[in-house]
């Protein structure tokens, strides 16, 4: 500043001026001329005043750095024709200028052989101008009753794959599809603005929705800018302003959940994680206008719940939700990774699982393919399932909206003792182990036989009681015997997983006190008549032909000892009632 006011002294300095000329001048007359450094000279009277500036040569160089230009928040020229207008050029997302490279995930591989064989028909009927319509339409239904017999029976790990495949529609995909109209509201207002979480406000059929979401990129670039999908404590604060926003106007809350987990690294712990995903949580339980949440990928641990309590959990068909991923969970408590597969389906943490938990409110369908093979078709049936369930909630009032998100997150995970337990449920127990009996030889049943037999002799002899614990424990031990020996016949027949099924469905039947089903009955009847057809093919046939005999045999003199015991009682009742003295005297009248 003194540097400057030097200057200007000198400057003034150099000016030789007539005092003459400024006789009679206003305050308000006097100008400023920035161009010659001259302060306080009229107008009318400079051109009269003579004056020299001494000028000092100075040359300004700024050197310009070439950058590209970036169409934001809006271009130039935007289309008269686009839907929405200008606003949809709010967000930085755009269609990919290329094509997504398809990805094939290991359990669909066997499907590339017919896919294949499409392809060389085509290129086929193309080089030749023959007419193989009928060849590629069979084909195509071969392949298209495959890709739904497959996706009908998958694998928890396998659902885990598809919700990760890299094709998979993300928020952005799905709001651009559902909505009219839609702005992107940006930044926490607390320093950083969180791509991996994509705020803003949409229209679905002339409603206003708070639509919020965690943002997975489509290609390597993209999946670096937006981190993966796993935000930092900047995203989820600023989830937390656009609540209270939406809070304020009355705006329902949809979130959309698709991330691997919040982000651990140093940084974010410095920056309060756990802080920011707590104040989530709390604050969520108060909003006072309904909240929808939609898993449309994967929901890791407590990134997921920071924008997860809501008044519904719907869940897409291949979507998981978990609070330890399958790998982790394997390699705590396998020690290692591959076993993944084992993890994801003791972790129950597909759809259908968890909405037998009642976690999960409701599963919206997914084409068979997965979400990426036709996302337009997955939008729309998302869309129908918001505008089903804030038809729902919309319909409660304040008081009634806040306690059903409480008593639907308060009655997880409750139980109550003394009830029986449901049958659904004790399938899914952990088994009682079953009892070792040693097996007997042939040797050793026979000899065991013999002494029963001796014994059973000396009772007849001597009139005396037989022995009925002996017997008893026999027919046990015998019993036990066959038992095994039908198991390892019913094992080595294969008809041990329709056994077992029986025996589910028997068990379920007689829990709910009904009737034994026709086809059920025909089943086990069937099963019978299987088993006694095929027995004599079993390998241990002999040995357990030999225990029924020997089973038979001792029940046999179990029921004739106890037909001669009750013979003695008899007898010995009889003999007391005709040694009475009346008695006698009756008889001998």
């Amino acid at each position: 500043m003194e540097m400057k006011l030097h200057s200007l002294e000198q400057e003034m300095a150099s000016i030789s001026y007539s005092p003459a000329a400024f006789d009679g001048t206003s305050a308000s007359d006097l100008l400023r001329s920035s161009s010659s450094s001259v302060t306080g000279i009229p107008l009318k009277t400079l051109g009269k005043v003579r004056f020299v500036v001494k000028r000092r040569d100075v040359i300004v160089a700024a050197k310009m750095r070439k950058m590209k230009k970036h169409e934001y928040p809006w271009p130039a020229d935007p289309h008269p024709n686009v839907k929405g207008g200008v606003l949809t050029h709010l967000s930085h997302f755009k269609p990919l200028k290329e094509k997504l490279k398809p990805v094939t995930l290991d359990f669909e591989k066997p499907l590339d052989d017919v896919e294949k064989k499409i392809v060389d028909v085509r290129k086929m009927a193309n080089e030749t101008g023959l007419d193989f319509s009928d060849q590629i339409i069979s084909l195509e239904n071969k392949y298209q009753q495959a890709l739904k017999e497959l996706y009908l029976h998958l694998t928890p790990i396998q659902r885990v794959n598809i919700a990760r495949h890299p094709n998979r529609p993300t928020f952005l995909d799905h709001v651009f599809n559902i909505t009219d109209k839609f702005v992107e509201l940006h930044g926490d207002r607390a320093g950083y603005d969180d791509p991996a979480i994509v705020t803003g406000i949409g229209t679905i059929d002339g409603r206003r929705y708070m639509f919020i979401g965690q943002q997975k990129g489509r290609n390597t670039k993209e999946n670096i800018q937006r981190n993966f999908g796993m935000p930092t404590p900047h995203g989820y604060r600023k989830a937390l302003r656009m609540m209270y926003y939406a809070d304020h106007h009355g705006f329902p809350i949809v979130t959309f959940i698709d991330t691997p987990g919040a982000y651990a690294d140093l940084k974010s712990e410095e920056l309060g994680q756990g802080e920011a995903i707590a104040h989530n949580l709390r604050t969520m339980f108060g909003l006072k206008v309904p909240i929808v949440s939609i898993v449309i990928g994967e929901g890791g641990s407590g990134g997921a719940l920071a924008i997860g309590c809501a008044n519904k959990l719907l869940m897409l068909e291949n979507a998981v939700f978990y609070v330890a991923s399958p790998e982790a969970c394997a390699a705590i408590l396998w020690k290692s990774a591959k076993a993944s597969p084992k993890a994801a389906e003791k972790l129950r943490i597909t759809a259908p699982e968890l909405c037998k938990l009642q976690i999960c409110d409701g599963i919206i369908p997914e084409p068979p393919g997965g979400a990426h093979a036709g996302a337009t078709w997955t939008s729309q049936e998302i869309k129908a399932a918001i505008n089903e369930t804030m038809d729902e909630l919309t319909a409660m009032d304040t008081e009634e909206l806040l306690k059903h998100r409480m008593h639907k997150f308060r009655k997880l995970g409750g139980f109550q003792e003394g009830v029986p337990i449901d049958p659904k449920k004790k399938v899914n127990m952990k088994k009682k182990e079953e009892k070792t009996v040693p097996r007997s030889s042939k040797a050793e049943l026979e000899g065991e036989i013999e002494k029963l037999k001796q014994q059973i002799l000396k009772a007849k002899e001597s009139s005396t009681k037989p022995p009925e614990v002996a017997l008893k424990n026999m027919i046990e031990k015998l019993k036990e015997e066959a038992y095994h020996e039908y198991s390892e016949a019913i094992r080595a027949m294969g008809l041990k997983d329709r056994l077992e099924m029986l025996r589910e469905e028997v068990s379920k039947v007689n829990s709910k006190d009904r009737l034994m089903n026709p086809v059920l009955m025909d089943k086990i009847e069937k099963l019978k008549h299987e088993l006694n057809q095929s027995l004599s093919a079993a390998p241990n046939y002999t040995i357990l032909k030999y225990k029924l005999d020997m089973l038979k045999e001792v029940s046999t003199a179990k029921s004739l000892s106890k037909a001669a015991t009750m013979k003695q009682e008899v007898n010995k009742k009889l003999s007391e009632i005709m040694g009475r003295p009346e008695i006698k005297e009756k008889l001998e009248h």
